[in-house]
């Protein structure tokens, strides 16, 4: 019997209207429509197109390797010789690097890297991450059983957020986050109909958290829905702040009070540049609070192998430290993750020489030593370039670059741009990136893809080209910036 499609609808069973409508509301601006854009001029270029450039300069995204950050030498050493045993008969790679590679393996089913590993992420590895956060948080004590490895941090985020979310209605789970924000967390709360709840940084005082803020934004979200659970980015992106130890104190405390979960991003943990700033971990801060809150504020904390020194942001390597989950959730959480079989066996691997990274009196130590320290004292003096030659822009104002790989400065845009803008149905800041790519090369991402105050506009630019490329970015950036207030004021 013939099947007869209604008039009007589509023989598809898949269409726009029949999809689920939490991915049409999820957006992530870090790879939207400026960057396909910039894609396409890239391929314009390669066909003989005459722009005003000669090249695309992606400073959109903190993709360390393409922007010309080296791998760090020894992992590189170790994870060929894991994919290829055969070189360890080979007497071109060090001692150690062979030593590592042959702990991994072992730990391998059949000895391959290519073998499934357990859901929860290689035995020994989630040891060597348990070590290593003891000796990061000055001997706090770290129980491998609560180390889940990941596909890089964005995996394990998504995992929590998942166990997290429930309810309809006002009894929905509303999930805090920092405006500006990362925009995966934003994309994940969508795609799982969750509340996204803002809570604003301070842009006048370096982007830091303030605690009645906190409180403003808690009070308004319980009268719609649930709040369980605040997320933190620090160091920040992409505002760069890093928190200082009292501000850490106040918002565990909070957490304590207002009965939330708390979720700790700590992917730029080695990203601190600032004088007088350190980073401080969560967990850190909340064991030396004492038992009163180190026995029952739930927190996960997250970090990866995609960002700091190393930028291998290709082999999606990550972990995420549960602390105080109830034994039972804990189950569901292992029943979770086995779904997914298990993260990526060379990214654990990786993983597990970011923890285990060579010690003083082993062969490679000097080397790693030099590579990481050059990688991050650029990075240290991209952070203050960027932030001295933006600020010297009339319109363009810039808070320092304490950590992590982006700035994001404050733009004035003329009233007659902004109404441009909006006759087009775009964001203003976003109508401003779109000029500076057709008509400069470079592409960044607008404020507007982040979430920032009403009526004020900003760009988030990554430090990580090299620093003659990132010089004649800026000056591009002036350039831009100043014809742009010219042609519209």
């Amino acid at each position: 019997m013939g099947h007869n499609t209604p008039r009007g609808t589509s023989p598809l069973v898949l269409t726009i209207d029949t999809m689920n409508p939490n991915v049409k509301n999820v957006e992530y601006a870090v790879r939207g429509p400026i960057v396909q854009r910039a894609v396409q001029i890239e391929k314009e270029l390669r066909e003989g197109v005459k722009k005003p450039f000669t090249e695309v300069i992606k400073a959109n995204i903190g993709d360390a390797h393409a922007m010309g950050q080296q791998p760090i030498t020894f992992f590189r050493q170790v994870l060929a010789l894991c994919s290829y045993p055969e070189l360890l008969k080979d007497n071109m790679f060090p001692e150690d690097a062979k030593s590592r590679a042959r702990r991994i393996l072992q730990a391998c089913g059949g000895s391959s890297l290519g073998a499934y590993s357990a859901s929860q992420g290689i035995d020994c590895v989630r040891q060597d991450v348990a070590r290593y956060i003891e000796r990061r948080d000055g001997g706090v004590p770290c129980d491998p059983d609560n180390v889940y490895l990941t596909s890089g941090a964005s995996d394990g985020i998504v995992t929590m957020l998942k166990l997290l979310v429930c309810g309809e209605g006002a009894s929905k789970t509303g999930v805090m986050i920092s405006i500006p924000q990362y925009p995966l967390y934003s994309a994940a709360l969508a795609e799982l109909g969750a509340v996204q709840v803002n809570y604003y940084l301070n842009e006048e005082k370096c982007w830091s958290m303030d605690l009645s803020e906190l409180e403003r934004s808690l009070a308004e979200a319980r009268k719609h829905c649930n709040p369980k659970v605040l997320c933190i980015i620090n160091p920040g992106n992409p505002t760069g702040q890093v928190q200082s130890r009292q501000c850490i104190e106040d918002v565990i405390r909070f957490a304590a009070k207002e009965h939330l979960f708390l979720m700790a991003d700590e992917v730029y943990q080695d990203n601190v540049y600032a004088e007088g700033c350190q980073f401080h971990s969560f967990k850190k801060v909340l064991f030396e609070l004492g038992p009163q809150y180190s026995n029952t504020v739930e927190l996960v904390s997250f970090h990866s192998t995609s960002k700091c020194y190393m930028g291998e942001c290709g082999f999606r390597g990550g972990y995420m430290e549960v602390i105080n989950m109830d034994p039972e959730v804990k189950a569901q959480l292992i029943k979770l993750v086995s779904v997914r079989l298990c993260p990526a066996v060379p990214g654990q691997a990786l993983m597990d020489l970011v923890v285990n990274s060579p010690q003083p009196g082993e062969p490679s130590y000097t080397t790693f030593m030099k590579e990481r320290t050059t990688t991050l004292s650029l990075l240290a003096e991209k952070a203050k370039l960027t932030e001295e030659i933006l600020n010297t822009v009339p319109g363009i104002t810039c808070n320092p670059v304490q950590g992590a790989m982006y700035s994001f400065p404050n733009i004035s845009l003329p009233q007659k741009a902004i109404k441009e803008a909006k006759a087009l149905g775009q964001a203003p800041d976003m109508f401003y990136c779109m000029k500076m790519l057709e008509e400069t090369g470079i592409c960044l991402v607008p404020g507007s893809g982040f979430g920032q105050k009403d009526g004020t506009y900003h760009f988030r630019m990554t430090i990580l080209p090299p620093t003659d490329k990132l010089k004649l970015l800026l000056a591009k950036v002036k350039e831009f910036h100043q014809k742009f207030t010219r042609q519209y004021s």
